[in-house]
C-alpha cells in the first residue's frame, strides 16, 4: 500500500510540473480535458448530458448579450427552462409520479406505475445552478458572454468543485480561467493545508462517525431511547459538516495547486447565534445562490411582513426541495424557513427595546442564543437523516416523550471521540477569528499539529470508506 501511496504522489507531481510548464491555453485545455475524465470515471454517457447543458448555455448566454432588448428575456428563459427540465426529469420525475399513483389508488383508481428508475447523474444539481446563474448574470449585465466555448465548458466542468460545490458565480470563476495563472508558493502551502486539513474531517471524523450513525438510524425505532435518538441526530450534524466541509475544503486546496480561488463554502457554521447567521456560513454557495436568484426576485424583505415570510418559507422549501425527491428533504426545508421567521419576528419586537442591543452583544446570551440554535439544527439533522417519514415521525414521538431509559442505549461515549479534536481546533480558528489560524503559526506549533492530525488521518482510514454525502444531491 505504501508502494501504490508513493507511486500515486510521484505520479501526481509529475501531472503538476507538467501542468505549469504549459501555457495558458494549452492549460484551459488540459484541466478541460481532465475535468471530463474526471466525470467519466462516474459514467461517460452522463457526461454528454453535462456537454448538452453546456452547449445550450453557451449559446444562451451569447444570444442574450446579441440581442434586442424584447429578445433577451426569451433567451434567459430558455437557459433557465432547460435546465430545470433537465433537472427535474432526472431528479423528480419519479417522485412526482409515485406520489401521483398514490393518489390516484386513494382515489380507486390505482394500478399505474409510471417509475422509470432513472440514474440521478452526479452532481447535477450543481453545474444546472451554475450555469442557470451564468445566464442571469449576463441577462443582468453582471458579466458578459464567453465568446470562447473551450473556456466556458471549463467554467461549467471544472473538476475540483463539478461534483459537490462550491457552486460559483461567472463572476468569480469566469476571470481566473480567461486570465494567465502565475504559481505561487504561498498559494500551493495553502491548498496543501487546506487539503490535508479537508481529509482528516473526511476521513476521521465523518467516516469514523458514518457506522454510529448508520447504526443509530437502521435500528428499529422501538429498540431506541431517546438519548439514542439525540446523539444521533448530534453525531450526524458533525458527520455532514466533516463530510461536506471537507470535501470543499480538499476542492479549494486542489483548485490552489491549479492557479484558482474557489468560494469559501464553510465558515464555522455550528457557532452561528442565528438561523440567518447560519445560513451565511453553512453551504454558502448555495445560500447565496437561492438569496440573489429565488429570494430577492421574489420581492426579498421589500414587501410587507407577511409578503417577507412568504419569500422566507418559498426560498427554504425550494432549497430543501434542491437536496433531493423526498418529503424529509421538503420538511427539513419548511423547518429552517420556520426558524428564519421566527428569529425575524424575535428580532424586530426585541429590536424595541434598548437594553436588548447590550444584551445580546454579551458573551453569556451568546453562548445561550448558540446552544439553543445548535440544538435546533440538530433536530434539523434528523429530519434530514431520516429516511422516510415514518421513521421521522417515530424518532420525534421517541425523543419528545423521553422514551426509554439510559440502561438500554446503544449510544456510549465512545461515539464521540472523534469530534473532540475537531471541536478543539475549530475553537482555536473561532477565538483567532481566521480558519487558517493553525496554519499561520509558527513552524514548530505547526509540526505537531500535522503530526496529531496525520496520526488521527491514519486512524481513520481502518473504517470503511464512505462516499460523500452530497454525491447524492
Amino acid at each position: 500500500m505504501l508502494f501504490n501511496s508513493l507511486q500515486f504522489f510521484v505520479f501526481l507531481a509529475v501531472v503538476f510540473t507538467l501542468y505549469w510548464r504549459l501555457s495558458h491555453r494549452a492549460q484551459n485545455r488540459f484541466l478541460l480535458f481532465a475535468s471530463y475524465v474526471f466525470y467519466s470515471a462516474w459514467s461517460w454517457k452522463f457526461s454528454f448530458l453535462m456537454l448538452g447543458s453546456t452547449v445550450v448555455d453557451y449559446f444562451c448566454g451569447i444570444k442574450i448579450q446579441d440581442a434586442p432588448q424584447e429578445k433577451k428575456t426569451f433567451w434567459r428563459n430558455l437557459s433557465i427552462a432547460f435546465n430545470l427540465t433537465v433537472l427535474g426529469f432526472f431528479k423528480y420525475f419519479d417522485f412526482f409520479v409515485i406520489e401521483l399513483a398514490q393518489l390516484l389508488t386513494w382515489m380507486g383508481w390505482g394500478g399505474i406505475d409510471w417509475r422509470l428508475s432513472i440514474v440521478l447523474p452526479v452532481g447535477i444539481s450543481f453545474y444546472t445552478f451554475q450555469t442557470m446563474s451564468y445566464s442571469w448574470d449576463v441577462y443582468r449585465g453582471e458579466v458578459k458572454p464567453v465568446r470562447n466555448f473551450w473556456d466556458f465548458a471549463l467554467f461549467v466542468s471544472f473538476f475540483p468543485q463539478l461534483v459537490a460545490g462550491p457552486i460559483e458565480r461567472a463572476k468569480q470563476l469566469l476571470p481566473q480561467i480567461l486570465s494567465k495563472r502565475d504559481w505561487s508558493r504561498e498559494r500551493f502551502y495553502e491548498g496543501s493545508y487546506l487539503i490535508f486539513f479537508g481529509l482528516f474531517k473526511k476521513v476521521y471524523v465523518a467516516d469514523t462517525l458514518a457506522p454510529y450513525v448508520n447504526e443509530i438510524f437502521s435500528t428499529p425505532v422501538q429498540d431506541l431511547v431517546w438519548i439514542d435518538v439525540a446523539c444521533g441526530s448530534v453525531l450526524f450534524a458533525f458527520q455532514i459538516y466533516g463530510d461536506f466541509s471537507g470535501y470543499t475544503d480538499i476542492a479549494r486546496g486542489v483548485a490552489k495547486w491549479l492557479g484558482f480561488e474557489l468560494m469559501l463554502n464553510f465558515k464555522l457554521p455550528y457557532f452561528s447565534t442565528s438561523p440567518s447567521a447560519f445560513w451565511r456560513q453553512w453551504h454558502i454557495s448555495l445560500s447565496s445562490w437561492l438569496r440573489d436568484y429565488l429570494y430577492i426576485p421574489l420581492g426579498g424583505n421589500r414587501g410587507s411582513c407577511w409578503l417577507t415570510y412568504r419569500n422566507l418559507m418559498l426560498t427554504m422549501l425550494l432549497g430543501g426541495l434542491w437536496h433531493g425527491a423526498n418529503w424529509t428533504f421538503i420538511i427539513w426545508g419548511a423547518f429552517h424557513g420556520v426558524l428564519l421567521c421566527t428569529h425575524r419576528v424575535w428580532s424586530k419586537s426585541m429590536g424595541q427595546f434598548e437594553w436588548f442591543s447590550h444584551i445580546s452583544q454579551r458573551y453569556t446570551y451568546r453562548l445561550v442564543a448558540g446552544t439553543i440554535l445548535f440544538a435546533c439544527v440538530c433536530l434539523s439533522w434528523l429530519i434530514f437523516r431520516a429516511e422516510s417519514f415514518t421513521q421521522l415521525s417515530e424518532m420525534v414521538r421517541v425523543l419528545v416523550m423521553f422514551e426509554g431509559d439510559f440502561s438500554n442505549k446503544i449510544v456510549d461515549s465512545r461515539y464521540f471521540t472523534s469530534i473532540y479534536l475537531l471541536l478543539g481546533i475549530q475553537l482555536y480558528q473561532y477565538w483567532k477569528g481566521d480558519l487558517l489560524a493553525v496554519y499561520r503559526q509558527h513552524w514548530v506549533v505547526k509540526g505537531i499539529v500535522y503530526l496529531i492530525l496525520f496520526t488521527k488521518l491514519l486512524e481513520g482510514t481502518g473504517h470503511h470508506a464512505e462516499a460523500f454525502i452530497y454525491f447524492q444531491f
